[in-house]
């Protein structure tokens, strides 16, 4: 399998940190935020790695993570122009993912414990065609997608609601999903939503609506930087994972 992290976007809730540098190069503990997804992958046996960021940090990144070599994996960078969404983001994967190859997306302010060697190996025994989302149960689900569940198929998701007023169950979705090259055509089936930007929960909802999307709970530590005190909170917890 193939990794793609995602790590462009404004990062409006962290300003005026974000005026200084992009979000994902934000110091967490001893490292900048995107180091911890790499290590994610490399942990789980992904070493050839995708970042999609913006053109106004490209150096930044290059300058720091370079090839990867020191980090044990194979960086390729791309270049997102302008904020339109997550789905547009992952579309730019199209190309580095070849043909009947298979991926994982993080989200690069989405940090976590879990080692994720054993959710790729479920997805790998998924058919060909479907989908994969980590799920973690928080304490106001109304700020993220809301999965609610298919009554009939135990482990699949029937739809996700996106920051429902009276969530349905207390999981959300978090930035870890699993693919193959398939989506890539779901995402030329999605129009862009009121923000302008094509949204990864309506490309979600395509598979959940062909029973083709299943999911999995996180067990341990996650959480989305993207607020200043998740930020803070972070980097107490991670400070002593990398060395």
């Amino acid at each position: 399998m193939k990794g793609v992290i995602l790590a462009g976007g404004t990062g409006s809730r962290l300003y005026p940190l974000t005026r200084l540098m992009n979000k994902h190069l934000l110091p967490v503990g001893k490292y900048p935020m995107v180091c911890y997804g790499i290590d994610r992958l490399r942990q789980g046996g992904i070493t050839d790695i995708l970042l999609v960021i913006s053109k106004q940090s490209a150096g930044q990144y290059t300058d720091f993570l370079g090839s990867g070599a020191e980090f044990g994996v194979s960086l390729t960078y791309k270049i997102q122009e302008a904020a339109g969404g997550i789905a547009e983001a992952l579309e730019l994967a199209k190309g580095f993912i070849l043909p009947g190859e298979r991926f994982v997306v993080l989200l690069g302010d989405n940090l976590f414990m879990d080692d994720l060697t054993p959710y790729l190996k479920q997805y790998l025994q998924q058919p060909q065609g479907t989908a994969k989302v980590l799920l973690k149960p928080v304490e106001d689900a109304r700020r993220y997608g809301v999965p609610v569940f298919d009554s009939q198929n135990t482990g699949l998701i029937a739809y996700i609601e996106e920051k429902p007023e009276h969530p349905k169950t207390k999981y959300c979705v978090t930035g870890i999903y699993m693919y193959d090259e398939a989506v890539f055509d779901i995402i030329r089936r999605v129009s862009p939503s009121q923000r302008g930007e094509l949204e990864i929960t309506d490309v979600n909802n395509i598979y959940a609506a062909d029973r083709r999307l299943s999911y999995d709970v996180l067990k341990e530590w996650w959480s989305d930087a993207g607020t200043f005190q998740s930020l803070y909170e972070a980097g107490e917890k991670l400070k002593n994972t990398l060395p």
